[in-house]
């Protein structure tokens, strides 16, 4: 049997970028063959991207782009298993480049973007790839694009939490508005944009509450109304009142300054994406059972 050195190994690694102990096995199988080691590795490379796709992306970045002239702009979400990937270079400028992309093409949902050209390839095989090399699923969640004759102000906070605004006035209004909805996570522009779903269960749970009090029917229902209306008041935009002066509202902020907002895109990574848990000797067994 060839004698498999830690040169060879280094040197394979540095041709596909693959794990090291992989690099090791695949030299071992090839007797020492570079070439056909090489070979090997991308044959598992692409079953190990085929077997990912079934594993949740919990985790990730959020992307964005605005244009030069402020009026073109894109937010996006792509996920991957653990925040150490979404850390990974290749994944940071994966992540970047898509928000390039869809800002400059009006794509009509994730499919579309995924069969989109991209460098010598599409999406979807550089998405492929890019699981094949780092191990790991990759998924593009969701994305909104924004056209606008106003202005797009951006903010993002440590890659996880994104927002893009449509706005009018003063480049600090659109920054300050972005980083308001970061902090606050308003759930609509206005009252009447709160969706009717979110309505019913703050109703359902202040009817339960106020039935406790054992006051009549008709007070009961009052009571109910006014912490739906106090609810509806905390996650309307317009209506809470604005980060860097609790005195005021964002409405009479956006007045003061001669300023409008005609939208905004709020995304969170992994947002509404049930993770899975796993004690500690459970994942080591697991990964014991892979390797077998």
């Amino acid at each position: 049997m060839a004698e498999i050195t830690a040169a060879m190994v280094k040197e394979l690694r540095e041709k596909t970028d693959a794990p090291m102990m992989e690099c090791k096995r695949a030299l071992t199988e090839a007797a020492g063959d570079m070439a056909r080691a090489e070979e090997i590795l991308r044959v598992k490379l692409g079953s190990k991207a085929s077997k990912a796709s079934g594993r949740v992306t919990a985790e990730g970045l959020i992307g964005l782009f605005i244009s030069a002239d402020a009026k073109h702009g894109a937010v996006l979400e792509v996920n991957c298993e653990t925040d150490f990937v979404a850390k990974n270079d290749d994944f940071v400028a994966f992540v970047a480049d898509l928000a390039k992309q869809v800002s400059a093409n009006d794509y009509a949902d994730v499919a579309a973007l995924s069969a989109a050209n991209l460098g010598a390839g599409t999406v979807e095989s550089v998405r492929a790839a890019l699981v094949g090399k780092i191990g790991e699923n990759i998924s593009v969640r969701r994305f909104k694009r924004y056209t606008t004759a106003n202005k797009l102000a951006s903010y993002v906070h440590s890659g996880r939490i994104g927002v893009l605004v449509e706005f009018s006035g003063a480049d600090e209004v659109g920054k300050d508005l972005a980083m308001h909805i970061a902090a606050t996570k308003p759930r609509a522009l206005d009252e009447s944009g709160v969706p009717e779903a979110d309505k019913e269960t703050e109703r359902s749970v202040a009817r339960l509450k106020a039935a406790e009090s054992g006051k009549p029917a008709e007070i009961v229902e009052k009571m109910v109304e006014g912490s739906v209306q106090k609810f509806l008041k905390e996650v309307a935009l317009l209506s809470q009142p604005f980060v860097k002066n609790d005195k005021q509202t964002v409405a009479q902020m956006l007045k003061e300054k001669s300023a409008t907002i005609a939208g905004f895109s709020l995304f969170v990574v992994g947002e509404g994406i049930e993770k899975k848990t796993m004690d500690f000797a459970a994942e080591v067994a697991a990964a014991a059972a892979g390797n077998a």
